[in-house]
């Protein structure tokens, strides 16, 4: 079996061999909302870059059960793997996939019926033109949604089966679909803004039929079964997955009181500045995303296995490579930020430039500590260790973000909105390395 290289390959190669391709992955499907950006920002105007950040929080609310079990099935089956319990494993996998698309059409449903009162429920000061717009891109979104969330599990599992190049290689086919649709529907058809979901959308669909379609046979580790599981492995599966879980409503949550404060203290330029920031730290971030998470089925696999030791040297590299990561993130925020910036702006609009240079800088400094906790997260997961990673994401997600954004905002305003990041990553971050010290690492 393929996944047996997680035991069998010396740490370091590992590392190189799961993180190049999961960070290539990551980058590239952080592009998909990148690239929307950049032609609404600069085809449709603000207004329209501003409805996509209201309605994202919805997206990510639909999809936050979704990865619950998605994330907590893949631990299950690569410590099954480890185990040599390829049949138990393929249940798992099964069973995930029929959960994900069942759910996910009748969220469909519900999301284009009711698109509208949504987002008038979660951006109440939004101006009209905003809110028509970010109903009709949700809309689009709930017509293709029973095989949208399925696309990112099938992606974990892929890479659980040993994976990762052809992961990668649907990745970035699908990202290239997805700026070529937008270019056609965008700019050619002038489709407005219905035209940037559809391109997401199809180009995410297509990856998931594909990946369906790999899963025939036998020719994975794990396989397609109508054997179910037990009650209690699915109880499991969704405690283990809970931190993904909450960190999924707990961001999405965020994000709506983060638009209500900048529509008090800036208006629509703010939101559309924050939108912009977001756009920027979405392909630096998921650098930092696709290592934690990349080793995440090696680890679960040795500790599976009862290689401990091995366990500690996989996660060693990962907090290395995390740390540089950052480094070099933050360095590129606080030079390059503004430049790239300038991609999602319509000429002559400098009070938005103006105001989203400002959020890049101030943002930069959270690159610094902001490793610490996705890193422990993501660890305390594939050790199934619930708790722990449910703390971090807690505190990391929301508490502190929450506190800090009232604390900061009375003392400096719009610029407290900014300077929430990294005081919250700060925070989450000596909590979490308490959380890192007091660990037990026993198999089982």
């Amino acid at each position: 079996m393929n996944s047996e290289m997680f035991h069998a390959l010396p740490p370091t190669k590992l590392f190189f061999r799961c993180a190049v391709p999961a960070v290539i992955t990551s980058v590239f499907g952080a592009l998909y909302s990148v690239v929307d950006g950049v032609f609404v920002g600069r085809f449709l105007g603000e207004n329209a870059l501003a409805a996509i950040n209201l309605v994202m929080p919805v997206i990510m609310i639909v999809e936050a059960l979704s990865n619950m079990i998605a994330t907590g099935a893949s631990v299950n089956i690569s410590m099954l793997l480890g185990k040599k319990k390829r049949e138990e494993a393929s249940r798992v996998f099964s069973f995930s996939i029929r959960f994900i698309l069942l759910f996910s059409c009748i969220i469909g449903v519900l999301g284009f019926f009711f698109a509208e009162s949504f987002v008038k429920l979660i951006a109440p000061g939004a101006g009209g033109e905003a809110l028509r717009l970010s109903a009709e891109y949700l809309r689009v979104y709930a017509v293709f949604s029973p095989l949208i969330p399925v696309y990112f599990a099938l992606d974990n599992y892929l890479r659980v089966c040993g994976k990762q190049r052809l992961s990668m290689i649907i990745g970035i086919v699908s990202q290239l679909m997805n700026v070529a649709l937008d270019f056609i529907l965008i700019v050619l058809l002038r489709q407005g803004i219905r035209a940037a979901a559809i391109a997401s959308c199809v180009s995410i669909v297509s990856g998931s039929a594909v990946m369906l379609i790999l899963f025939l046979g036998k020719r994975m580790d794990v396989y397609y079964t109508r054997k179910n599981i037990p009650a209690a492995q699915f109880l499991r599966i969704a405690a283990n997955g809970s931190s993904e879980f909450f960190s999924s409503i707990a961001v999405s949550i965020m994000s709506i009181v983060m638009n209500l404060f900048l529509l008090r203290y800036g208006g629509t330029t703010a939101v559309a500045a924050f939108s912009i920031v977001m756009y920027v730290d979405s392909v630096i971030g998921m650098m930092s995303f696709g290592v934690c998470d990349s080793l995440q089925p090696a680890i679960s696999y040795c500790f599976g296995a009862g290689l401990i030791g091995r366990v500690k040297a996989i996660f060693k590299r990962v907090v290395i490579a995390s740390v540089v990561i950052s480094v070099v993130s933050f360095l590129f925020m606080l030079l390059a930020g503004p430049s790239v910036a300038g991609i999602f702006i319509q000429p002559g609009d400098t009070q938005l430039m103006k105001m989203s240079v400002t959020a890049i800088h101030i943002f930069a400094f959270s690159y610094l500590p902001g490793w610490i906790d996705m890193c422990f997260s993501s660890y305390f997961t594939a050790l199934e260790r619930p708790v722990r990673s449910l703390l971090v994401s807690f505190f990391g997600t929301l508490a502190f973000p929450v506190a800090f954004l009232f604390l900061l905002t009375a003392l400096w305003g719009l610029n407290g909105v900014w300077m929430m990041a990294t005081a919250a990553a700060v925070a989450s971050g000596i909590l979490t390395l308490i959380l890192a010290k007091t660990l037990k690492l026993q198999n089982g």
